[in-house]
C-alpha cells in the first residue's frame, strides 16, 4: 500500500501527525484509522464473496482485477493465437517509414498500384509545381 513512499516522506508524515493530533491523542487516532481500514477490507471481501456466489459456478475463475480494462485486454490478447500471429507479422517501424516517405515525396519502393485508376491522379505521388503564371487546379471537394 505504501510502496512508493520514501523514508523522508514517512518521517514528515509522522511529524505532521504528532503536530496535528498531539502525542497523547496519536495512539487513539492510529487505532481508529486501523480499525476503519480493517472494516473497509472486510466489507470489500464480503461483497466480492456475495458477487461470486450470485454469479454461480460458471464464473468460478472470475477475477475482479479483470474488470480493469488494461488487465482484461492484456489477458485477451495473450490468449488469442490469431492476434499473436498478426502482431508478429506487423512491423510498425516499417509502416511509419513508408508513411513518412510518402508524405515527404520520397519513393523507396516502386508503387504496386497503377499511377492512375479510372482517370484519377495518384494522390501519394508528389505533384509537379505549376508555373508561376499558372493557377492551381480547382478542387471542389476541398472547398
Amino acid at each position: 500500500m505504501f510502496s512508493d513512499i520514501g523514508a523522508l516522506e514517512l518521517v514528515a508524515l509522522v511529524v505532521l501527525a504528532v503536530l496535528v493530533f498531539g502525542p497523547d491523542k496519536l495512539p487513539k487516532v492510529i487505532q481508529d484509522v486501523s480499525r476503519f481500514i480493517r472494516k473497509v477490507r472486510e466489507f470489500s471481501d464480503s461483497a466480492k464473496q456475495d458477487i461470486r456466489s450470485e454469479l454461480g459456478p460458471e464464473f468460478k475463475d472470475f477475477e475482479f482485477e479483470d474488470l480493469n480494462p488494461k488487465t482484461f485486454l492484456r489477458k485477451q490478447l495473450e490468449s488469442n493465437e490469431d492476434l499473436k500471429e498478426l502482431r508478429g507479422s506487423f512491423d510498425l517501424k516499417k509502416e511509419m517509414n513508408e508513411v513518412a516517405d510518402a508524405v515527404h515525396g520520397r519513393e523507396t519502393t516502386p508503387p504496386t498500384a497503377p499511377a492512375a485508376v479510372n482517370g484519377s491522379p495518384d494522390l501519394l505521388k508528389k505533384q509537379d509545381k505549376p508555373d508561376t503564371g499558372e493557377r492551381p487546379p480547382y478542387d471542389s471537394d476541398a472547398t
